[in-house]
């Protein structure tokens, strides 16, 4: 492994919640200039995976290192200062109701930087046009938004403060074939015009397909064997979809095979 190209590492990590693990001895990579998509069926740690990597949970065991380093070697101030480093699309794009456009892109430069208003408008203003929105949007509530233009606005305020890496939480949920499109295009334009790290969760195979270089493949452990690794795959993108793995290619070509008859008996 080259750890000059290893941004974010997850080595050994367990996660519980109460009784209920949902991670076990998990261990993965995100590189640097990378696209990572992690797939796999609901409630089998896809994005705890990812809040994980942000270092916004804890692992039970385990640990998670960012340029090799271990993230709770690091001190609060530390570690807030360097979450700047992430940029984060949450699935339903967690926009400030009360705010407008303008001011949601602009939260994070407010509250984390000593920039001019004039400074913090080029920037807005810049990101919402990168993300395919004309200005006039800059005035409006997120009420007013479509479902694809409230994802495109979180876009541009995850990418205000210029991060090293983005993390995309399920981004084309709840969105037509042709705005889940247009955000595909967007994440990819994004690897190659600003932030060229990107690690996305997702169950759209579409997306895969269009967006990712590596793919990570999660299983649920009430299904695991105790000797079983929960990453079921782990390579590049058109391996996956070549996979002879009866549990990677059913859930990439969509084929319910072995679960109906498991959810059947169940």
């Amino acid at each position: 492994m080259d750890a000059n190209r290893t941004l974010v590492e997850l080595r050994h990590v367990w996660k519980a919640f109460g009784r209920q693990w949902v991670l076990r001895d998990v261990s993965l990579t995100v590189r640097r200039g990378e696209t990572l998509v992690i797939i796999g069926e609901s409630g089998c740690g896809k994005s705890v995976t990812m809040k994980l990597m942000m270092a916004l949970l804890q692992p039970t065991q385990g640990e998670i290192l960012w340029d090799g380093r271990p993230v709770a070697d690091r001190s609060e101030k530390e570690l807030s200062r360097q979450r700047l480093r992430f940029g984060y699309l949450f699935q339903g794009a967690a926009l400030f109701d009360s705010l407008d456009v303008y001011e949601n892109v602009a939260f994070g430069l407010r509250e984390n930087t000593k920039l001019t208003e004039d400074e913090i408008r080029q920037i807005v203003v810049e990101r919402i046009r990168e993300v395919g929105l004309p200005d006039s949007v800059c005035r409006k509530k997120p009420a007013e938004l479509s479902g694809g233009m409230k994802k495109r606005v979180g876009l541009a305020r995850a990418l205000a403060l210029n991060p090293d890496v983005m993390l995309y939480d399920e981004p084309t949920t709840g969105l037509d074939p042709i705005m889940s499109d247009v955000i595909n295009r967007l994440i990819v334009a994004t690897r190659s015009h600003c932030c060229s790290t990107s690690v996305v969760v997702t169950h759209d195979m579409k997306t895969v397909k269009t967006v990712a270089d590596r793919v990570v493949m999660l299983y649920p452990l009430s299904r695991l064997k105790p000797d079983e690794s929960q990453i079921v795959f782990d390579g590049p993108v058109e391996d996956a979809f070549g996979c002879s793995d009866p549990r990677v290619a059913q859930f990439v070509h969509g084929e319910a095979g072995e679960r109906i008859r498991e959810l059947a008996v169940a």
